[in-house]
């Protein structure tokens, strides 16, 4: 039985450790993936050092810390809208050490009960991802409500953000309901 997780403000001089973080399983699953790429930072999908500086320091920015028995295992990056209730997970990721066990699952249900007034949790992840697909569906209760390509910007058509021109992504919600919020 594993312990339990849970959620530790990140301190100013942890943000850039976490970063690497990020980008280290970023590129984990790239590799995964596409094990032949020769350089997968130009397949476009790696955040950009701009997206990292507006996920960690944004106004509704909110970084938290997997912990379990005292030490890191992950993190999350957040956009809470406290107005609206409509939240945004911009990073969520677990060390390599914590996949397969069963934490990634414990340590999302830590997050929604961090955060119980949330009405629509919204986040993005890659066409290829196919872990991060099955995870988000069949273990944590979100829908694909987008596909969003070269051809289809979806919600973000308004928006200037040229990854939507370059790649190929999936669209999720989770709408928190009374009985999601017991779980």
């Amino acid at each position: 039985m594993t312990a339990e997780i849970t959620l530790a403000p990140a301190l100013q001089e942890e943000l850039m450790i976490i970063k690497k973080e990020i980008q280290d399983a970023f590129m984990k699953g790239l590799h995964d993936c596409f094990p032949d790429a020769e350089d997968p930072l130009k397949m476009g999908i790696v955040p950009s050092e701009e997206d990292y500086k507006q996920s960690l320091f944004g106004k509704q920015s909110v970084v938290r810390q997997l912990m379990q028995d005292g030490k890191r295992i992950g993190g999350v990056v957040l956009q809470i809208d406290e107005k609206s209730g409509r939240n945004e997970v911009d990073f969520f990721y677990t060390l390599s050490s914590a996949h397969g066990k069963g934490i990634g699952t414990k340590a999302w249900f830590a997050i929604e009960a961090a955060f119980p007034e949330t009405k629509v949790w919204e986040l993005y992840t890659p066409y290829f991802e196919k872990r991060n697909i099955h995870f988000y569906v069949n273990k944590c209760g979100f829908k694909i409500v987008e596909f969003n390509h070269k051809g289809y910007a979806g919600s973000n058509e308004e928006a200037e953000d040229p990854i939507f021109d370059e790649f190929e992504f999936f669209r999720f919600e989770k709408v928190m309901t009374k009985v999601s919020r017991d779980v």
